[in-house]
């Protein structure tokens, strides 16, 4: 992560696996990279420190400008973008420099920030379009959604390809019986079924095109099939008043529907650009010195996330991986009896997790910016991105408020006294 994240050439990194006494670590409410970012994060926020440069100078001072690791060029990186937006709609100007010097009342005063990244993660997937006879439209696919709105996003770029109204397409999934897909995570739904559908419904409406081009009895007999669009439900030439829709033509031929089955991968796009999503994350936080009980105040982050299909579902997104982040930073942490292994706090009486109280305002905005090399429909991931960085942030803010570089998470009271 370090060597594609920031310009350091002359770096080399290693691990060991060395055996303790708890069970195997796993992810965080995501990927292993939300863990991993609060490690490089936080130790980016103490070099700034220790330099007396803001945290946002030192990352752009070291921007790299290709992949360090491939040697590969990027995709879209509108790191800088993030940056820049970040800042001005938080307010990043007005952070204290000096830790602890700000205060409200009783209670310190800190903010802090840290880039998130996120590799575009895209699988092979197939999808399955069909036009019936009333112009209305279903595309099939056996992916999951687990509740980001997956389902009404792949409906969008299906109507969006077919040139029909939203309200005339659904989006069938959860079934093996339809084409194959990949899992419902990773953050690869979007890029691996949406383009699946994307490809298939404009293979499907081609079909329709040459059909009608070549149709003596429709409005469209002879036009060039590359002149033809879709619109509201109608196939129209460009430059001319004739049009045709998908109802006609399947009544002219006698036919029910007309479906078709198609497929997208990547195929070897990762050996030609490295291609990641990017964010900046700022918070600020309260800390009451006597009791050593840190608050989150408010949480903004900017993401390039390439093309934002749906800008409300990816905003509700963005919402609830920060809420698992501030769980992360401040109330996540099994507690192991070395006595005999057992997890003590193992239901959820007793494993902390965010509530209403714990959430306070946050906000996110999308830098959107296609990314044409990576996919037909030009995403990024979202769904794992959203939860990496937030915790390093709050981990700033603390320190920023406090003076106190805590290495540990969750950050307990006790180590802030």
């Amino acid at each position: 992560m370090p060597q594609f994240l920031y310009g350091v050439p002359n770096t080399r990194t290693a691990y060991r696996v060395t055996p303790v006494d708890v069970h195997s670590p796993a992810s965080m409410r995501g990927p292993g990279v939300a863990l991993g970012s609060f490690a490089l994060e936080s130790a980016m926020d103490q070099l700034a420190h220790e330099l007396s440069v803001d945290p946002i100078e030192l990352r752009l001072r070291n921007e790299p400008t290709r992949d360090e690791v491939s040697r590969l060029p990027f995709s879209t990186r509108k790191l800088r973008e993030c940056y820049d937006t970040g800042a001005r709609r938080f307010g990043w100007s007005r952070r204290h420099t000096k830790p602890g010097s700000r205060t409200d009342g009783d209670l310190l005063i800190g903010m802090g920030m840290a880039t998130a990244s996120y590799h575009n993660n895209r699988r092979d997937s197939s999808a399955r379009a069909r036009i019936h006879a009333d112009g209305t439209a279903e595309v099939f696919a056996a992916t999951g959604d687990m509740g980001p709105g997956t389902t009404t996003s792949v409906m969008q770029i299906a109507a969006d390809a077919l040139g029909l109204p939203a309200s005339a397409v659904t989006f069938r999934l959860g079934d093996s019986s339809y084409p194959t897909a990949p899992l419902h995570a990773a953050a690869c739904t979007m890029a691996g079924v949406g383009s699946a559908a994307h490809t298939t419904c404009n293979a499907l409406k081609a079909d329709f095109i040459r059909r009608a081009v070549a149709d003596p009895d429709s409005p469209l007999h002879g036009a060039n099939p590359a002149d033809v669009h879709a619109r509201d439900g109608y196939l129209s030439a460009a430059g001319g008043g004739a049009r045709d829709s998908y109802r006609d033509i399947l009544r002219r031929a006698g036919l029910p529907s007309l479906e078709t089955t198609g497929s997208w991968g990547p195929g070897n796009a990762d050996s030609r650009i490295s291609t990641y999503g990017y964010g900046a994350v700022f918070a600020e936080v309260s800390v009451d010195p006597l009791l050593g009980l840190v608050r989150v105040r408010r949480i903004f982050a900017a993401y390039d996330v390439g093309r934002v299909i749906s800008p409300k579902l990816a905003h509700s997104q963005a919402i609830g991986g920060m809420v698992g982040g501030i769980g992360m930073a401040l109330l996540e942490g099994t507690v192991t009896d070395h006595r005999d292994g057992r997890i003590v706090n193992a239901s959820l009486a007793d494993y902390l997790v965010p509530v209403n109280a714990d959430v306070p305002d946050l906000d996110a905005a999308f830098i959107n910016t296609e990314d044409p090399q990576a996919d037909p429909i030009g995403v990024k991931g979202l769904g794992e991105i959203t939860i990496v960085g937030v915790a390093p942030a709050i981990g700033n803010a603390v320190f920023n408020a406090t003076g106190k570089r805590l290495t540990d998470l969750p950050i307990r009271p006790e180590a802030l006294l």
